[in-house]
């Protein structure tokens, strides 16, 4: 594979990022998975095989790949294949339901789904009447082909939208975040220089692949930086320290309540006895609890903030310590001043100490949402996105989070619509009307509760609800608790009030504990 950057300041796509660090160090260990590990000009060899393979299947620009991506090399080479191919990926999270695979397949209607032997029969099932035009391949017969031909020549370009990323949305429609080339290239630019990260680092992560934070940072980062990668692949909090120790890793990435999780492991004498010397995480904890944490396992916290549509958010700057804020609006390290923030209220932007909506305008804000025109306005104007996300302006330059103005619950690092339980909920023939709300956890972030109105109010009712409701959901979806009311207040339009609704907890309330693991899931 030969690609020739453009005359710009950023390689602009994914297959210029890869292919400039395997020619500075073709022969340096990159990906470490389990007891695999992968030079870059090796992971580079197995991409042009699984691209070869891929496009025997058709697939070339702008067709569309579903895949239920797993944290293992063969799904990561195939996302990498499938960017070389300038072919569009949506990831799937494997653990969704039936009826979400099958809502998101019949919405996107992909030329090829990707799966593997484990998932194969589920998956199947549940594209089959929804995209019957879609071929299936197992993740195992692409990595198995033989890197005997010679690889495609790649085909991205930076405006190609590389992966379409489903966010909060429900089983029917999802909104499919479109991120392109350039986005991804250049959040994986920008993380090593934000950081302050060097080829002698090694990043680790055991965040999914099927969001933005791991391929965009952690892997893209990597690349950008020659550096290693470590790619976990599951959060274990038992065994992270471990892990960092065995593969030598210097950095990773936390999200939700991966941080508390780990302090609630019994405290070891050798805890900083680790090579760990950076976490990236956002939003930031409290002062005390931050330092804590960086006495206990011996590295610094750097705090920040972006979502799935801009990878370029906000960020603490090198060299400074703003506790409990997101920082500063982040750059690019070498095209310079490239993203705008401001924070508006009620059409006015907003000065130090007050509050409002933060709204971000770079080359990396997200294209729209697939198919969703009217969305796609509501929150596209002339370039600024807005976040949707209040903060407040502080003195130095940075800003710190408030709330958010829409309405999702951020529960253990995943985002979910309210909308969309309550749809489940309110589909089981016992349910007269349910509001779902998020309420405060002991771990950070927030659990699910969901107020129902049940036409026999019994605890068996209850149960059988619950069992419903998880049999079609994510798990992370899936209320934690429930509390039967006879009836649920509305506003004069017939919207149901939910601000009247109380968000701490009650007597009232049943609390259908989910063991919670040391992965700090369900």
């Amino acid at each position: 594979m030969t690609v020739t950057p453009e005359a710009s300041s950023s390689a602009q796509t994914i297959p210029v990022l890869f292919e400039s660090a395997v020619s500075r160090s073709p022969n340096k260990t990159w990906l470490n998975v389990e007891d695999a590990s992968y030079t870059f000009a090796g992971a580079l060899t197995r991409v042009g095989a699984i691209a070869n393979a891929l496009s025997e299947q058709g697939v070339g620009r702008e067709k569309l790949v579903l895949a239920t991506t797993r944290n293992s090399p063969e799904y990561l080479f195939t996302w990498l294949a499938t960017m070389y191919l300038g072919a569009t990926l949506v990831p799937v999270n494997p653990k969704s339901s039936g009826d979400e695979i099958a809502g998101l397949a019949g919405q996107v209607n992909p030329h090829l789904v990707v799966t593997d032997a484990g998932l194969r029969g589920s998956v199947e099932g549940s594209t089959r009447s929804a995209a019957p035009d879609a071929n299936l391949v197992l993740v195992e017969d692409l990595s198995s082909v033989s890197a005997a031909e010679p690889a495609p020549t790649p085909d991205a370009r930076p405006d190609d939208v590389a992966v379409m990323i489903p966010t909060s949305g429900t089983t029917g429609r999802s909104k499919l975040v479109m991120q392109t080339q350039r986005a991804y290239a250049m959040a994986g630019e920008g993380f090593p220089y934000w950081l302050g990260l060097t080829e002698a680092d090694r990043l680790m992560t055991s965040l999914p692949l099927f969001h933005i934070n791991a391929p965009a940072y952690s892997v893209l980062g990597s690349l950008a930086a020659g550096a290693g990668l470590v790619l976990l692949p599951r959060f274990s909090g038992a065994g992270f320290i471990d892990s960092a120790r065995r593969y030598g890793a210097t950095e990773f990435n936390a999200i939700g309540a991966m941080l508390e999780i780990l302090m609630r492991q019994p405290a070891r004498e050798d805890d900083a006895d680790n090579p760990l010397r950076l976490c990236y995480t956002g939003p930031s904890p409290a002062e005390e609890r931050q330092l804590e944490i960086e006495r206990r396992f011996g590295l610094e916290i750097v705090c920040g903030y972006a979502l799935s549509e801009s990878p370029y958010g906000l960020i603490w700057r090198r060299g400074t310590r703003p506790f409990g804020t997101l920082g500063s609006v982040r750059q690019h390290p070498t095209m310079g001043e490239i993203n705008e923030g401001r924070v508006i209220d009620e059409g006015r932007t907003v000065g130090v100490g007050e509050v409002g909506e933060l709204e971000l305008r770079n080359p990396a804000v997200m294209l729209g949402y697939y198919g969703m025109p009217e969305e796609t306005r509501k929150v596209l104007s002339d370039g600024w996105l807005r976040t949707g996300d209040l903060v407040e302006v502080n003195g130095d330059g940075t800003f710190t989070f408030v709330g958010r103005r829409k309405e999702l619950i951020r529960r253990r690092g995943e985002n979910l619509s309210p909308l969309e339980v309550e749809a489940v909920l309110e589909a089981h023939p016992d349910v007269v009307e349910a509001a779902v709300v998020g309420v405060p956890s002991d771990l950070s972030e927030e659990e699910v509760k969901a107020f129902v109105v049940l036409a026999e109010p019994s605890a068996a009712a209850l149960s059988v609800v619950r069992d419903f409701v998880g049999e079609r959901l994510a798990s992370f979806k899936v209320p934690r608790y429930f509390e039967v009311v006879s009836e649920l207040p509305h506003t004069p339009t017939g919207r149901i009030a939910k601000h009247e609704l109380p968000k701490e907890r009650t007597n009232k309330e049943v609390d259908i504990e989910l063991a919670i693991n040391d992965e700090g899931t369900p």
